[in-house]
């Protein structure tokens, strides 16, 4: 998409700095933090959200999911757990309308969403 700012990203039209990246997704920083450690896992193919994935997306979003927890202790420093959150839509709170992981951890979450 030509106006979203994670393809953007992806692309490297936007400089950012990759903590991890694949023929899949990349893993960058969260700038607004909302846990010790916050990441966003991106998928390099843009869909807006999970309920507008096709099969093909479902099977990234796996082999993505999968990778997320083999990079959670090693390279995103996340032995004591974490949590992954996919938002959707204005009530989801998704602000960016291609869908993207959150991985929050590097502390104690509320239990809150328990």
């Amino acid at each position: 998409m030509d106006n979203c700012i994670f393809c953007k990203i992806v692309n490297k039209e936007i400089p950012s700095k990759f903590l991890y990246e694949d023929d899949d997704m990349i893993i960058i920083e969260d700038i607004s933090p909302m846990a010790k450690k916050h990441f966003l896992a991106i998928p390099k193919l843009h869909f807006q959200d999970i309920t507008s994935m096709s099969d093909h997306d479902a099977e990234v979003l796996g082999k993505i999911l999968k990778k997320i927890g083999v990079l959670s202790n090693d390279l995103l420093n996340l032995q004591n757990g974490f949590r992954i959150v996919i938002n959707k839509g204005e009530h989801g709170c998704q602000s960016v309308f291609h869908l993207h992981i959150h991985i929050l951890g590097g502390e104690q979450l509320s239990e809150k969403f328990n």
